[in-house]
Protein backbone atom coordinates (compact mmCIF):
# COMPACT_ATOMS: atom_id res chain seq x y z
CA UNK A 1 0.00 0.00 0.00
CA UNK A 2 0.78 3.68 -0.93
CA UNK A 3 1.12 5.74 1.99
CA UNK A 4 -0.35 9.49 1.33
CA UNK A 5 2.35 12.10 2.60
CA UNK A 6 1.85 15.70 2.72
CA UNK A 7 4.18 17.49 1.40
CA UNK A 8 6.38 19.98 3.95
CA UNK A 9 5.02 22.61 3.25
CA UNK A 10 1.08 21.83 3.74
CA UNK A 11 2.19 20.87 7.05
CA UNK A 12 3.93 23.71 8.36
CA UNK A 13 1.45 26.22 7.04
CA UNK A 14 -1.86 23.62 9.13
CA UNK A 15 0.36 24.56 12.42
CA UNK A 16 1.05 27.58 11.87
CA UNK A 17 -2.87 28.44 10.87
CA UNK A 18 -3.67 26.64 14.25
CA UNK A 19 -0.79 29.13 16.26
CA UNK A 20 -2.28 32.28 14.68
CA UNK A 21 -5.86 31.31 15.47
CA UNK A 22 -5.17 30.24 19.28
CA UNK A 23 -3.53 33.45 19.52
CA UNK A 24 -5.76 35.51 17.98
CA UNK A 25 -8.63 33.92 20.35
CA UNK A 26 -6.02 34.04 23.79
CA UNK A 27 -5.92 38.28 22.87
CA UNK A 28 -9.90 37.89 22.62
CA UNK A 29 -10.47 36.26 25.66
CA UNK A 30 -8.37 38.95 27.37
CA UNK A 31 -9.62 42.14 25.50
CA UNK A 32 -13.41 40.49 26.31
CA UNK A 33 -12.29 39.84 30.01
CA UNK A 34 -10.96 43.52 30.46
CA UNK A 35 -14.44 44.82 29.13
CA UNK A 36 -16.41 42.72 31.53
CA UNK A 37 -13.77 44.31 34.09
CA UNK A 38 -14.28 47.72 33.40
CA UNK A 39 -18.02 47.46 32.92
CA UNK A 40 -18.85 45.80 35.93
CA UNK A 41 -16.40 46.97 38.68
CA UNK A 42 -15.35 50.18 38.03
CA UNK A 43 -17.96 52.33 39.05
CA UNK A 44 -18.37 55.88 37.70
CA UNK A 45 -17.43 59.13 39.71
CA UNK A 46 -21.48 59.73 40.11
CA UNK A 47 -21.44 56.84 43.00
CA UNK A 48 -18.74 59.01 44.58
CA UNK A 49 -20.53 62.06 44.26
CA UNK A 50 -23.42 60.53 46.10
CA UNK A 51 -22.18 59.22 49.14
CA UNK A 52 -22.62 61.55 52.09
CA UNK A 53 -20.50 63.97 53.55
CA UNK A 54 -19.14 63.34 57.03
CA UNK A 55 -20.43 65.61 59.87
CA UNK A 56 -20.03 65.68 63.47
CA UNK A 57 -19.84 62.49 65.67
CA UNK A 58 -22.41 61.97 68.50
CA UNK A 59 -21.21 59.98 71.05
CA UNK A 60 -23.95 57.82 73.16
CA UNK A 61 -23.09 56.70 77.03
CA UNK A 62 -22.26 52.87 77.47
CA UNK A 63 -24.81 50.47 78.18
CA UNK A 64 -24.31 46.78 79.66
CA UNK A 65 -26.51 44.47 77.63
CA UNK A 66 -27.48 40.50 79.21
CA UNK A 67 -26.72 37.66 76.49
CA UNK A 68 -28.26 35.37 75.92
CA UNK A 69 -26.25 32.43 76.87
CA UNK A 70 -24.78 34.16 80.07
CA UNK A 71 -22.79 37.04 80.93
CA UNK A 72 -23.17 40.70 79.75
CA UNK A 73 -21.49 42.99 77.38
CA UNK A 74 -20.59 46.69 78.04
CA UNK A 75 -20.78 48.60 74.27
CA UNK A 76 -20.38 52.21 73.97
CA UNK A 77 -21.03 53.09 70.55
CA UNK A 78 -20.66 56.82 68.85
CA UNK A 79 -23.14 58.11 65.70
CA UNK A 80 -21.06 59.40 62.58
CA UNK A 81 -23.38 61.79 61.43
CA UNK A 82 -23.54 63.70 57.86
CA UNK A 83 -23.61 66.97 56.74
CA UNK A 84 -26.96 66.52 56.31
CA UNK A 85 -27.97 66.16 59.91
CA UNK A 86 -27.08 69.79 60.68
CA UNK A 87 -26.88 71.11 64.03
CA UNK A 88 -29.59 69.57 66.02
CA UNK A 89 -27.96 65.95 67.49
CA UNK A 90 -30.36 63.06 66.94
CA UNK A 91 -31.77 61.55 69.95
CA UNK A 92 -29.45 58.54 70.68
CA UNK A 93 -32.09 56.55 72.34
CA UNK A 94 -33.23 54.62 69.15
CA UNK A 95 -29.70 53.30 68.87
CA UNK A 96 -29.37 52.18 72.01
CA UNK A 97 -32.62 50.22 71.81
CA UNK A 98 -31.44 48.81 69.09
CA UNK A 99 -27.91 47.88 70.33
CA UNK A 100 -30.12 46.36 73.14
CA UNK A 101 -32.10 44.33 70.72
CA UNK A 102 -29.61 42.86 68.48
CA UNK A 103 -27.03 42.18 71.16
CA UNK A 104 -29.17 40.57 73.88
CA UNK A 105 -30.11 37.51 71.53
CA UNK A 106 -25.95 37.29 70.60
CA UNK A 107 -24.56 34.64 72.74
CA UNK A 108 -20.98 35.28 74.48
CA UNK A 109 -18.90 32.94 72.57
CA UNK A 110 -20.57 35.23 68.95
CA UNK A 111 -19.47 38.59 71.14
CA UNK A 112 -16.14 37.97 70.95
CA UNK A 113 -15.69 35.81 67.30
CA UNK A 114 -18.18 37.67 65.21
CA UNK A 115 -17.11 41.04 66.40
CA UNK A 116 -17.05 42.52 62.97
CA UNK A 117 -19.86 41.07 61.79
CA UNK A 118 -22.57 42.01 64.66
CA UNK A 119 -20.60 45.61 64.32
CA UNK A 120 -21.85 45.61 60.24
CA UNK A 121 -25.27 44.38 60.74
CA UNK A 122 -25.66 46.65 63.87
CA UNK A 123 -24.17 49.51 61.77
CA UNK A 124 -26.67 49.07 59.05
CA UNK A 125 -30.03 48.91 61.27
CA UNK A 126 -29.15 51.80 63.21
CA UNK A 127 -28.44 53.96 59.42
CA UNK A 128 -31.47 52.88 58.22
CA UNK A 129 -33.60 53.61 61.78
CA UNK A 130 -32.00 57.51 61.05
CA UNK A 131 -33.28 58.34 57.56
CA UNK A 132 -35.54 61.28 57.35
CA UNK A 133 -37.11 62.09 54.16
CA UNK A 134 -35.27 59.88 52.14
CA UNK A 135 -31.73 61.91 53.63
CA UNK A 136 -29.46 59.71 55.58
CA UNK A 137 -28.67 61.63 59.14
CA UNK A 138 -26.17 58.48 60.30
CA UNK A 139 -23.58 57.40 58.22
CA UNK A 140 -22.15 54.72 60.35
CA UNK A 141 -21.30 54.04 64.06
CA UNK A 142 -18.06 53.26 65.94
CA UNK A 143 -17.62 50.86 69.03
CA UNK A 144 -16.45 53.18 71.76
CA UNK A 145 -16.11 50.70 74.44
CA UNK A 146 -16.47 47.14 73.96
CA UNK A 147 -15.76 44.82 77.10
CA UNK A 148 -17.40 41.36 77.61
CA UNK A 149 -18.19 39.21 81.05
Amino acid sequence: MAEKTKPEGEETEAKGGKKKLLVIVAVLLVAVGAGAYFFLFSGSGDAKAAAPEKGAVEVLDPIAVNLAGGGYLKIGIALQLTADAGEEKPDGSEALDIVIASYSQANPSDVITARDALKEALEKKIVDAYKEDGKEIVMGIYLTQYVTQ
